[in-house]
C-alpha cells in the first residue's frame, strides 16, 4: 500500500470519533498499514470532488470515500476523470442507497469491516461513467458516475422519497415511495442513438443507463451489466397498463430472475415486449420535454437531452 491514505468523509453521515476509531482498529490489525493518514471532510459546497483533490495534492495513493453514495461518486469523478486511476479508490458505505458498496459486495453498516477491506484487499478495475446533459434552463453539465443514470420511475421514485422516513427507515423508504412514482410517470416519445448510430424513435417511461445493475435491498435490475467490461447496459421500460406491468414483472422475475439462476447466470438478459435491454458504449437521448434526472441515486433536476460515455478502468477500487 502506498505509504500514505487519505480519508474523505461526510460529517453529516457518521461522527468524526466514531470513524476514526474504526479506522484505526482495522489499522491497528492490517498486515501493512499506511504509515500517515488524512483526514478530509467534505461539505454542501463541496461533496467530496475538492477533498479528494486535496488528498491527492498530499500525495495519497488510496483515497477512501466514506459517506454516502454522493460522496462516493464525488471522489470517484476525481479519480478517473483522466481515464486512468489518480490513486486507488477506497469505500466506506455510510448512505441510505450505499449503490456502488451493494454491486461490489462491500461490507455495509459496519466502518470497522469496510476498512478492512480497504487496508487488507487487492486493488480492481472499474469503469467510470460520463454523463452530459441539457438543463431544462439551457445550461449544460458533466458528471462521473459510477452506478447508472436515467429518468423515469427511478428518478421520480428518488423525488417522491420522504426524508425523514429515509432517515428513520433506510433504504425501504425508497419502496413507500414506489406508488406514487409508479403513478407518476407515463409513457413519452424520444429518440435513442447507439454507438453513433443514427437515431431511432422509442415510447418508455423509464430508461436506464448502467455501469452496474443491482439496486437497493439486493435487486438486480440489470443482469448483464458488470462494472468492470467498459460496456454500458441500458433498460427500457415500456408498460402503460396492467397487461404491460404484468409483462415486465415476468420478465424480471422469472425471465431475468428464477429462469437465469436456474441456467447457472450464463445466459443474457432476456428482453420482451414492455421490457428491453440494450449494451452499447456511447448513448445518446433527445426528449421532446424535461424530465427528471438522476445520477447515482441523486435527483439532479429536469434534462430535456443527455449522452454517456464509459472510461473502461478509469478507477481501481479496493
Amino acid at each position: 500500500m502506498n505509504d500514505r491514505i487519505g480519508i474523505v468523509w461526510n460529517p453529516s453521515k457518521i461522527a468524526e470519533e466514531e470513524l476514526r476509531a474504526a479506522y484505526e482498529t482495522a489499522r491497528a490489525s492490517a498486515p501493512q498499514p499506511p504509515a500517515s493518514t488524512g483526514w478530509y471532510a467534505t461539505s454542501e459546497e463541496d461533496p467530496g470532488r475538492g477533498a479528494a483533490e486535496r488528498a491527492l495534492g498530499d500525495g495519497c495513493g488510496v483515497i477512501v470515500a466514506a459517506g454516502g453514495d454522493g460522496t462516493v461518486r464525488a471522489v470517484a469523478e476525481r479519480l478517473g476523470e483522466s481515464g486512468s486511476p489518480a490513486a486507488e479508490l477506497g469505500i466506506v458505505p455510510l448512505g441510505t442507497g450505499n449503490l456502488l458498496a451493494r454491486n461490489l459486495d462491500v461490507p455495509l453498516g459496519d466502518a470497522r469491516a469496510a476498512f478492512d477491506r480497504v487496508l487488507t484487499g487487492t486493488a480492481s478495475p472499474l469503469d467510470l461513467g460520463e454523463v452530459r446533459f441539457a438543463t431544462a434552463d439551457g445550461g449544460e453539465e458533466r458528471q462521473g458516475f459510477v452506478v447508472m443514470v436515467g429518468f423515469g420511475i427511478d428518478a421520480q421514485m428518488i423525488a417522491e422519497t420522504d426524508d425523514e422516513l429515509k432517515a428513520k427507515a433506510g433504504w425501504l423508504a425508497y419502496i413507500e415511495s414506489l406508488g406514487r412514482a409508479a403513478s407518476g410517470t407515463e409513457v413519452v416519445g424520444f429518440t435513442v442513438s447507439l454507438d453513433g448510430r443514427p437515431a431511432e424513435h422509442e415510447r418508455a417511461h423509464t430508461l436506464l443507463v448502467a455501469n452496474c445493475g443491482t439496486l437497493q435491498g439486493g435487486f438486480t435490475l440489470l443482469p448483464d451489466a458488470s462494472p468492470d467490461d467498459g460496456e454500458l447496459d441500458l433498460l427500457v421500460l415500456r408498460a402503460d397498463d396492467v397487461g404491460g406491468w404484468l409483462d415486465t414483472v415476468r420478465n424480471m422475475v422469472w425471465d431475468n430472475g428464477l429462469k437465469r439462476l436456474v441456467s447457472g447466470g450464463e445466459r443474457d438478459a432476456e428482453s420482451s415486449a414492455s421490457t428491453e435491454h440494450l449494451r452499447a458504449r456511447d448513448v445518446r437521448i433527445e426528449l421532446p420535454e424535461p424530465r427528471r434526472f438522476e445520477i447515482d441515486g441523486d435527483e439532479v433536476g429536469e434534462v430535456e437531452a443527455f449522452s454517456v460515455s464509459i472510461l473502461p478502468s478509469a478507477l481501481r477500487v479496493r
